[in-house]
């Protein structure tokens, strides 16, 4: 018998000679990873002790830029609805109500099963599309952008509840069509038409900024789908090649872009980066402490939409260097939080719909902060959790939800918040609707089935139910 030896005779030290040290192969990124997944299993617990942090990450930093929301609120809106002749704390009391809708409604979605929502994809697609529809009939027009809904002196904004709606819609059709997505006809039927007419209806109402939001919920949902790359390279040139065609048949699109690119007004006098600018000088006044609560100079009109859009630029000003990175590492914990529990689902429903979500929030407050800092165009895309904005808000409420829902059946079985709705469970027979770790540490059955051992002769007893 011949054996193959792992290394040549010539390469073995001699004796009495030391051996030379093996050249290490880690690279510095395995290094990065190994240290993050060491982090994690310090942070969190490995197997039946994990103890819920991921969990915890995501809903301290919610409610953590929710308060931070709902104060610069206040504080950027009160000068302008004095000058108005309104409460200075009007749209802060207003901003709280719908936070306290969407704070409740998060902790009823963060205890009910996930599948469950599978029986609202289609429904609520239809609804989305019917809404986006009559914004375009009945709609309010506000600077230019036709979005709005009056309910009751309420203005609701359709667009933002197609985000959710559509990030659900995708993951369930999309974990429904897992074994065909190789094939690019199953890739682009029913998903791809669906989700362009929503991004169309948005674009009728001209807002460019929530329609580049939901085509990067589309190509999220696509990519966690496993969707293979080539297309997205297609996709890529045909987002380009529209974009191009939208900014060049708008005047004012154009106008926005060179002012950008150039810095200098428009030929026809109209300085479309003014927002931008004064947002630059509220920031660099704010120095590394800022100015103090409340003592913001550019909310006094010289910053439009200052307590939306733009309200972080009042962050860097009243609060300084040191609160903009406040809410820098809030999103980053929140992210890393997610992406935990993006990397832990199996089910593919699970995987593309938390995936989808960390794109959307993470991706949404990317762009607002890039166009407050002048890195992209001005475009009217609100920061998640902390503009104003109550269908914004309400709807990112809704979304982290439904991803605790998925990190709270990562933890350990006894301390799991308990559900608050067991929807989709049967009482006799049938699927529970329990997750595999529920399964797994479910005792054996005592239904009080016959066995097959010898019978006994002993007296007759009746088991007591445990309770």
């Amino acid at each position: 018998m011949v054996s193959t030896p792992t290394r040549s005779p010539a390469s073995r030290p001699r004796a009495g000679k030391p051996a030379s040290p093996v050249k290490s192969t880690i690279t510095l990124p395995d290094r990065i990873r190994g240290w993050y997944q060491a982090f994690w299993s310090t942070l969190e617990g490995t197997g039946t002790s994990k103890n819920g942090s991921t969990y915890y990450l995501i809903l301290g930093s919610t409610l953590a830029l929710t308060a931070i929301g709902i104060m610069m609120v206040l504080s950027a809106s009160s000068v302008e609805s004095i000058a108005a002749g309104k409460s200075p704390y009007g749209d802060a009391l207003k901003q709280g109500m719908f936070a306290a809708i969407g704070i409740f409604t998060m902790f009823v979605l963060s205890r009910i099963n996930v599948v469950w929502l599978k029986r609202l994809a289609w429904p609520g697609l239809g609804g989305a599309l019917v809404l986006l529809v009559l914004v375009q009939l009945i709609g309010d027009e506000v600077n230019g952008n036709k979005n709005w809904i009056d309910l009751g002196g309420i203005t609701f904004q359709p667009s933002e509840a197609s985000k959710l709606t559509l990030a659900l819609w995708m993951a369930t059709v999309l974990a429904r069509k897992g074994k065909l997505l190789h094939r690019w006809p199953h890739v682009l039927i029913p998903a791809v038409p669906l989700a362009g007419g929503v991004i169309g209806l948005v674009l009728l109402g001209n807002d460019l900024g929530t329609a580049m939001i939901i085509m990067m919920i589309t190509a999220a949902a696509l990519f966690f789908a496993g969707v293979p790359l080539y297309l997205f390279g297609f996709a890529a040139l045909a987002a380009a090649a529209g974009t191009a065609v939208m900014a060049i048949t708008s005047s004012n699109r154009m106008c926005r872009i060179t002012s950008w690119w150039t810095g200098q007004s428009c030929a026809d006098g109209i300085d479309a980066n003014y927002q931008a600018t004064n947002g630059l000088y509220g920031l660099a006044s704010g120095g590394w402490f800022g100015v103090g609560l409340g003592q913001s100079r550019q909310k006094y009109s010289w910053i439009p939409e200052a307590h939306n859009d733009f309200i972080f630029a009042i962050i860097g000003e009243e609060l300084g260097l040191v609160g903009t990175v406040v809410v820098l590492v809030l999103f980053a914990i929140l992210g890393a939080a997610i992406y935990r529990v993006v990397v832990a689902q199996e089910d593919m429903f699970h995987r593309v719909l938390a995936g989808t979500i960390m794109v959307w929030l993470l991706g949404q407050a990317t762009v607002n902060m890039a166009v407050v800092t002048g890195l992209m165009p001005v475009i009217g895309v609100p920061l998640p959790f902390i503009s104003y904005g109550g269908s914004a808000l309400l709807m990112s409420l809704c979304a982290v939800g439904v991803v605790l829902s998925l990190a709270r059946e990562q933890m350990a079985p006894a301390l799991r918040p308990k559900k608050l709705l067991k929807f989709g469970t049967k009482k006799a027979g049938g699927s529970t609707g329990s997750t595999a770790a529920d399964r797994k540490t479910a005792g054996p059955k005592t239904t009080g089935a016959k066995t097959t051992g010898p019978k006994t002769t002993g007296p007759k007893t009746t088991a007591r139910k445990r309770t």
